[in-house]
């Protein structure tokens, strides 16, 4: 299965990189809120913009970016599978660290937006 990484960068703002890997780049959007569920919803869901693929170092990868543009740390990481995907709109399962669930991106207009239903755990 493919991998995917979500990267915490500082720069120009605070954001989270969110990174898939596909063939030998990393499809990337910028998540504008970190992606942590909150207790009284049933799913993750912020703004994402897409950015140029990345360097598939990047799955990697933690520390300072090149030309003075900040610094990563990785904030999730884990494998995903891809279930459906169109110019508009990515569908795909993640099994990550911090976040297990489907997922998908989707083109709204002018925006795009990152929503994960998370698996249900058990306390």
């Amino acid at each position: 299965m493919p991998r995917f990484s979500i990267l915490e960068h500082d720069h120009p703002f605070l954001h989270w990189d969110f990174m898939l890997e596909v063939e030998d780049s990393l499809r990337t959007w910028r998540l504008l809120q970190e992606p942590l569920l909150n207790d009284a919803e049933k799913q993750i869901r912020c703004v994402a913009e897409p950015l140029a693929d990345h360097r598939i170092a990047y799955l990697d990868y933690e520390g300072p970016v090149s030309r003075d543009r900040g610094t990563v740390r990785r904030w999730d990481a884990g494998l995903y599978l891809l279930l459906g995907q169109s110019e508009n709109h990515w569908e795909f399962r993640l099994e990550g660290n911090r976040l297990s669930g489907f997922a998908s991106i989707i083109r709204k207009k002018e925006t795009w937006e990152f929503l994960l239903i998370p698996d249900e755990t058990e306390d």
